[in-house]
C-alpha cells in the first residue's frame, strides 16, 4: 500500500479526535486507580480505547460522507473527496478496528466491553441528519471514559457519575459551537436541527448555560473525588475560560468567536481538565 493511500485510510479514522478520546480514557484509568494502575492495564486500556475510538469515528465518517460532501468545511475529507473510492473500500478497514476494539475491551472487563459496544452501536445510528447530541452523542462520548474506568474499577460511584456529567456538559459546547460557527454551511446541507433551527442568540444562551454547568460539575469533582488545591485551581481557571468564551460569543454572535469556543473546548479544556486530575493525584 502506498504511503499516500495509507494516510487516507488513517484519516478516515479521525486520528486527532481518537487521540483526544484515548487520552480521556487513559486518564480515567489513573483516576480510578488513584494514580497507581498496573502498567499492563494502562497499556491494554490505551490500545483498546484508541482502536475502538478509531473504529467508531470511521463508522461516522462513512455514514456522514454524503452530508460532508455538501458542506464547505468537510467536503475535502477522504470519503466525500473520493480519495478512497468507492467508499465501501473503507469498510473492511473500519470493521477491523471495530472488532479489535471490542475484543480488547472484553479482555479488559465485560463492563468495558458493554461501554464500547454501546458507543459503537450509537456511532452506527447517529448521523448528521438526525444528530441532537442527546442522548446519542453523550453515549458515544462517554464510552472511552467508561472503558478506562471499568478497566480498573468495575463499579459505579459518585466520582464516576460526576466525570460522566462533566463530559455530558462539555459535549454541547464542543459540538454546537462548531455548528454555530458554520451555521449557513449546515443549513445549506439540509441540516435543520438544533442549533440551526433557532436564532443564533438563543443557541448561544444555551451554550452559556452549559458552560456554567460544566464549571459547577468540575468544582463538584473537587469535593467528591478527593482532589487537592492544584486540581481546584486549574478547574476554576479552565471553567472561567469557557464561560468567558461563551460570554464573548453572546456579545458578538460572530462565527469567529464560535470557532474559538470550539477550539478551546477540545484539548485546551477537555484534555487539560483530565490532565489536571491526574497531575493532582500524582503530585499531592
Amino acid at each position: 500500500m502506498k504511503l499516500a493511500t495509507l494516510k487516507n485510510y488513517i484519516e478516515v479514522l479521525k486520528p486527532r479526535e481518537s487521540s483526544l478520546l484515548t487520552f480521556v480514557g487513559v486518564a480515567a484509568v489513573f483516576i480510578a486507580a488513584s494514580g497507581k494502575p498496573p502498567l499492563d492495564t494502562v497499556l491494554l486500556a490505551a490500545a483498546a480505547i484508541l482502536v475502538a475510538s478509531a473504529g467508531a469515528n470511521g463508522i461516522t465518517n462513512y455514514l456522514d460522507r454524503e452530508f460532508d460532501a455538501r458542506m464547505r468545511r468537510t467536503r475535502h475529507r477522504v470519503l466525500p473527496s473520493k480519495r478512497i473510492y468507492p467508499p465501501q473500500k473503507a469498510l473492511p478497514w473500519i470493521a477491523i478496528f471495530v472488532l479489535a476494539g471490542l475484543a480488547m475491551a472484553w479482555w479488559l472487563h465485560p463492563l468495558a466491553f458493554a461501554a464500547d459496544l454501546a458507543g459503537t452501536l450509537v456511532a452506527a445510528t447517529w448521523r448528521k441528519r438526525m444528530t441532537c447530541v442527546f442522548p446519542q452523542g453523550a453515549i458515544a462520548s462517554l464510552a472511552p471514559l467508561l472503558m478506562g474506568w471499568f478497566a480498573v474499577s468495575p463499579t459505579f460511584s459518585w466520582e464516576l457519575s460526576l466525570l460522566c456529567l462533566l463530559v455530558v456538559a462539555w459535549l454541547p459546547l464542543h459540538v454546537w459551537s462548531v455548528m454555530v460557527s458554520n451555521r449557513e454551511d449546515y443549513i445549506g446541507a439540509g441540516l435543520n436541527f438544533f442549533p440551526m433551527n433557532v436564532k443564533v442568540g438563543t443557541a448561544i444562551r444555551v451554550l452559556l448555560a452549559f458552560s456554567l454547568a460544566l464549571c459547577a460539575v468540575s468544582i463538584a469533582l473537587y469535593f467528591v473525588g478527593g482532589f487537592d488545591w492544584l486540581y481546584l485551581t486549574l478547574a476554576i481557571i479552565l471553567g472561567a475560560m469557557m464561560i468567558y468564551a461563551c460570554c464573548r460569543l453572546l456579545a458578538s454572535e460572530a462565527s469567529g468567536d464560535a470557532w474559538k469556543l470550539y477550539k478551546l473546548s477540545s484539548f485546551p479544556y477537555l484534555g487539560l481538565i483530565f490532565f489536571a486530575m491526574c497531575l493532582d493525584i500524582w503530585l499531592l
